[in-house]
């Protein structure tokens, strides 16, 4: 059994050595990044900070659930120096198993917004991710659409389509709306919405937004950058087809997740890891990891005209150690109302 679970996590796990043109004066230092961000884009960060500081990234991608069992195996033997991950709930219990350090850095605490940090310097926000809500026009009234507790109306019977329960986005999002209405509104609201379901639930957001814009459903919860990802052609011809036929409806305030890191606990590379994640949470680095993703950096909105063109969006007042702590109370409650 344990031979299978090592296949399994190799299987998932791809590993880097960037090649980088290293200053011939610098000495040879590096940095190990543990990464559940799975996007090309990423390493040309990583190469413009390694050409800038003579540091050396050596990088390994893999899912953000199998990199916090990787972490919590490896222990002190582990040779991760800094990682990533994507969703609230994941950086947050990363930091409650012990996986993490906290650090002082002045670079991070002025680049990074308050909400979304750490309070105890553990981890910080790189990118932020705003769940919307994606309609057919030809399925649904789009003017009764205006926030995610709307999918909740008798109306949308056996039109709303939803990512499954282990979607940390979606336990993040059921986090946030306890934190904003309350469990026993939460309650009655999931009630209402898994109600209104058409189909089984789907394994990706992807698959959400090709359902709606084929009439199998009128109203599904994706992230914005999928979307923005199927306009832009990143999927395919059909792909954009697609979703050309929906709309994105960005609820205000809206439901805003992220992306984050932090120096990992047994780091040998302490420093270089510090001064990696003061780079990616940096004005620039924060730019560079969003832009070509369809992000948002942590201070501004993206300027890609496809993004630009969901229209504004205002972030509500939760915090992202807010989402964490209301994680598990919003998987039980998703459990309870019977999201698969």
């Amino acid at each position: 059994m344990q031979n299978l679970k090592k296949l399994f996590y190799s299987a998932l796990t791809c590993t880097f050595l960037l090649n980088v043109n290293i200053p011939a004066n610098s000495t040879e230092k590096e940095v190990k990044v543990y990464s559940g961000r799975h996007y090309n884009t990423d390493r040309s960060i990583y190469k413009k900070f390694a050409e800038e500081t003579g540091i050396k990234v050596r990088l390994i991608e893999a899912a953000g659930i199998s990199l916090i069992e990787r972490l919590k195996r490896e222990g002190e033997n582990s040779q991760a120096d800094l990682i990533l991950l994507v969703d609230a709930a994941r950086i947050t219990n990363a930091a409650k198993a012990g996986l993490l350090r906290p650090i002082e850095s002045s670079n991070l605490e002025n680049d990074v917004p308050v909400g979304l940090k750490d309070p105890n310097k553990e981890w910080y926000a790189l990118t932020r991710r705003v769940r919307v809500m994606i309609a057919n026009p030809k399925v649904v009234d789009v003017s009764k659409i205006n926030d995610y507790t709307d999918l909740a109306d008798p109306s949308f019977k056996g039109k709303v389509c939803l990512r499954n329960r282990k979607s940390p986005y979606n336990q993040s999002l059921v986090a946030n709306q306890i934190i904003n209405k309350g469990e026993s509104e939460t309650k009655a609201w999931l009630s209402g919405m898994i109600s209104n379901v058409s189909k089984s639930f789907f394994p990706g957001d992807i698959a959400i937004i090709r359902a709606v814009s084929k009439k199998k459903c009128g109203v599904g919860i994706v992230n914005h950058y999928y979307v923005a990802r199927m306009l832009a052609g990143e999927n395919g011809k059909w792909a954009r087809k697609d979703a050309q036929k929906t709309v994105v409806i960005t609820p205000n305030p809206a439901h805003v997740n992220i992306s984050a890191g932090g120096v990992a606990k047994y780091a040998s590379n302490k420093n270089e890891a510090v001064q990696l994640l003061e780079f990616l949470a940096s004005p620039e680095g924060s730019k560079g990891l969003a832009a070509p993703t369809f992000e948002h950096p942590l201070k501004e909105v993206n300027q890609n005209e496809i993004v630009k063109n969901f229209g504004e969006f205002i972030p509500d007042s939760v915090t992202v150690e807010d989402l964490g702590e209301k994680n598990s109370l919003a998987i039980r409650l998703m459990k309870d109302a019977g999201w698969d």
